[in-house]
């Protein structure tokens, strides 16, 4: 949570828990401490370093402003599962924003599990691998096969959106 405030690689301690806690309790710890650390972060934007973080956000601030204007938690939502602005980046702009704080944690929450639930399966899955366990195979296919199908979902979800955004001349 701390890490996610101070813009560090989620990702390396997202598979470090799988790798510690296996790929049930490990998603549950990974997605608690992504929650805190996403609601840190937003807090911090919020209420103590507003004028820093619109000027790390940059010219992308005012779209992703307007996007949580536009569709409050739907934004949120399509954000966590296609992560088109870096996670940490992310979580400070939205707390520029004037949306709720219970929506922003549940959807995060929520939206971030499956990329969450992935990656700390492939910490597992590596875990499995380097110290040669059964159907090792078989788990490492299954992690690249998560990953791949959240990518592709991913995907076609930025498509849907670019087309519906082109249809309604925005």
């Amino acid at each position: 949570a701390i890490a996610t405030v101070f813009f560090m690689p989620g990702t390396l301690f997202t598979l470090a828990g799988g790798v510690l806690f296996g790929p049930v309790f490990g998603t549950l710890y990974n997605l608690i401490g992504a929650t805190l650390g996403a609601t840190l972060a937003f807090l911090t934007a919020r209420y103590l370093a507003s004028d820093w973080a619109k000027r790390h956000a940059g010219k992308r601030l005012q779209k992703l402003v307007d996007g949580v204007e536009n569709e409050g938690w739907r934004f949120v939502a399509f954000v966590r599962l296609v992560p088109l602005i870096p996670f940490n980046l992310l979580n400070h702009a939205l707390g520029l924003t004037r949306l709720r704080l219970p929506v922003y944690v549940i959807t995060s929450f929520i939206f971030m599990a499956p990329g969450g639930a992935a990656y700390t399966y492939l910490g597992y899955a590596g875990r499995e691998a380097v110290a040669g366990g059964e159907d090792v195979i078989r788990k490492i296919l299954l992690a690249i096969a998560i990953i791949a199908t959240i990518a592709f979902v991913s995907q076609i979800r930025l498509r849907m959106r670019r087309t519906k955004i082109d249809k309604q001349g925005l």
